[in-house]
């Protein structure tokens, strides 16, 4: 380390305590809350192992796993983009956006309830949803099964792997879940600071950080290490969508209320919000400082911002360290 560096770590500290008003001891505290986990987590009945993870990343990038054969997972989770697309609603089967924006499959092994809504409890009934909704990928399984069966090299695979029943819907299905499991955010300049590297992200987005978790109230929603509480909640957006009130049409707080998406690589990511309806990074702390449409659903945690020019940007500065440096998804050899 340089003398550089290491005078830089007492000022960044000094500087972050001083805003958040904390002291060293404190500030180590809020940080450990978003230290990245040492592993990823499998389910008993679907355990990890690289060959189900291969073959799951060629069904997630084949498109005939649709009934046109022309789309696949990938389609609307492009690792280019978060595993996202940036366009406001995906587009599915019809060539026509659907009413929501996909969401993005990194860290979903953290992520207990998938979609915006929550309908799906594994990433094995997200995978199904997609591939067989009408306005999607518009698949069907008999004949997704029937044509993977004529595919020798499919054969093979499944009947290494699942030498009970071979090419299955579930077994399609863990297959794609397992691999979904392995799409990892990478290490982001956050994490290097979070670790103890003082110039990892800029004195601004250190600012940032301390709004974050400070006077914005931001964490309330987006915490641990992948930022969310994977919770449900109405920000006040003007929307005719329902979210969670779909299945909890009962409880007042889940009408128009849409789960926290988590902030991870986020540069890759726009437009934001559930529909897309955020262009960039500005435009939705904009309206997160208006504090929405007032409703009876609204989360109380959703309160006007009151931020200085200079608040903002550093706010912003935060969210972009959270983004890891681009790295290039091998694409599959897909089986002839």
């Amino acid at each position: 380390m340089t003398p550089g560096r290491h005078f830089a770590l007492p000022i960044c500290l000094l500087i972050l305590s001083c805003i958040v008003g904390a002291n060293a001891a404190e500030l180590d505290l809020i940080k450990a809350q978003y230290k990245r986990p040492t592993a990823i987590t499998f389910p008993d009945e679907a355990p990890f192992s690289p060959q189900t993870a291969t073959l799951g990343k060629m069904l997630f990038f084949d498109p005939r796993l649709s009934g046109k054969q022309n789309l696949s997972c990938a389609s609307c989770h492009n690792p280019s983009f978060g595993f996202e697309v940036p366009v406001p609603g995906a587009i599915g089967a019809a060539n026509t956006p659907l009413a929501r924006k996909a969401p993005t499959l990194l860290n979903a092994a953290w992520i207990p309830t998938l979609f915006w809504d929550g309908r799906a409890p594994s990433l094995e009934m997200q995978a199904l949803g997609p591939i067989t909704a009408e306005a999607e990928m518009d698949g069907k399984f008999t004949e997704i099964v029937a044509t993977l069966t004529r595919i020798p090299e499919y054969r093979a695979w499944f009947g290494k792997l699942f030498p009970r029943d071979g090419i299955t819907q579930d077994n399609l299905l863990t297959a794609i879940a397992t691999y979904e499991r392995t799409v990892v955010a990478e290490w982001a300049p956050f994490d290097r600071w979070i670790e103890g590297d003082a110039t990892a992200i800029s004195p601004a987005a250190q600012r940032g950080f301390a709004l974050f978790t400070g006077k914005t109230g931001c964490s309330g929603c987006h915490t641990g290490w992948n930022f969310t509480d994977n919770k449900f909640h109405d920000l006040g957006i003007p929307t005719t969508d329902i979210g969670r009130g779909t299945f909890e049409p009962d409880n007042p707080l889940a009408q128009y209320a849409f789960k926290t998406p988590g902030l991870r690589n986020l540069t890759y990511r726009a437009p934001f919000g559930h529909a897309g309806q955020f262009a960039n990074l500005e435009e939705i702390v904009a309206f997160y400082e208006t504090g929405g449409l007032d409703r009876p659903s609204k989360s109380p945690l959703m309160k006007p911002l009151k931020l200085s020019p200079e608040e903002r940007a550093d706010l912003i500065a935060f969210l972009r360290s959270l983004t890891a440096e681009q790295t290039r998804t091998a694409l599959p050899n897909l089986p002839n």
